[in-house]
């Protein structure tokens, strides 16, 4: 969901933006939408080295050009040594990647039936209570409902307790982009992530998503990771797998920065809505999250 930095301008990029563009994800989970297509590509391009990798062809080739222009754009021998030893593509990932449709095919109400019930409902106000005063401290800082917050996180991960994905990232990643479907994409994920890890974000090991690479409990690509991650709990590390604080308060960043207004209607047509689709671009979606939220409020 979600891409960071460079100020560069579409312009100076063209066949690398089209490429980028012409990739859509939607579903349910994580859509970075214009900025996970977009700018994940130009993590890369701002890192120093104007020339993508090569795809297809060798991989073992392929990963080595990834690590220096990792280590152009600041990542360490160190880091690209330990995150690229011993790397093999991962064919799960690339059959799982050529199954998916990026599309909803059921109508808002039979997706929502499937996704929001008494049950999750029950626990995400229980959740409410629990984190009531972290919650506020949010809503005052970014100016986002917790309802809001707090339907995301259900809805991305069951509040933490469900799949949030068990691959190696890096692996997830760097197949993804030797793969030339997508590969300015992904080759842009793929040192969003070394960054993560050069950061002292989250070790090596503890780097692991789903299958494309999204982290966490409201499941971040990487180069949304790195632009909206916020430390919240105050502990030096942007942790959006095991933080609540860290995960609530970057949720509520993205939409911030996305132009999400407190006090705001966000129903289907509002300008609100519209800011969600920096979360998500598919309706069914947003309108299912905006359906929660309601429900967790007691509407």
């Amino acid at each position: 969901m979600r891409i960071k930095r460079a100020a560069l301008t579409l312009a100076a990029f063209p066949g690398m933006i089209a490429r980028c563009f012409a990739t859509r994800f939607l579903g349910g989970s994580l859509d970075m939408l214009r900025y996970a297509l977009a700018a994940a590509c130009f993590i890369g391009l701002a890192g120093g080295s104007a020339q993508a990798a090569r795809c297809g062809g060798d991989f073992n080739s392929f990963i080595a050009t990834m690590g220096s222009e990792a280590q152009a754009a600041g990542v360490s021998g160190n880091v690209t040594s330990a995150a690229f030893s011993g790397i093999t593509q991962d064919g799960a990932v690339l059959a799982f990647d050529r199954r998916q449709r990026y599309t909803f095919n059921k109508s808002f109400e039979q997706y929502v039936s499937t996704r929001v019930g008494p049950g999750r409902i029950n626990g995400g106000r229980a959740l409410l209570q629990r984190h009531a005063a972290l919650l506020s401290r949010i809503e005052q800082q970014f100016g986002v409902p917790r309802y809001i917050l707090v339907a995301i996180w259900g809805l991305e991960s069951d509040f933490g307790k469900g799949d949030i994905g068990k691959l190696p990232v890096i692996r997830t990643l760097a197949t993804l982009a030797h793969d030339c479907r997508r590969t300015d994409l992904f080759q842009g994920e793929l040192l969003a992530a070394l960054k993560i890890v050069q950061r002292g974000d989250l070790p090596l090991r503890d780097l692991i998503g789903a299958y494309a690479g999204e982290i966490g409990q409201t499941q971040f690509l990487p180069s949304s990771y790195i632009k909206y991650g916020v430390d919240f709990d105050g502990d030096g590390h942007v942790d959006l797998r095991h933080s609540v604080p860290d995960v609530l308060a970057s949720t509520a960043n993205l939409l911030h920065t996305s132009g999400f207004k407190m006090g705001q209607p966000y129903g289907e047509g509002t300008a609100n809505f519209e800011a969600m689709r920096e979360w998500n671009r598919a309706v069914v979606y947003r309108k299912t999250i905006g359906y929660f939220a309601d429900r967790l409020a007691g509407q």
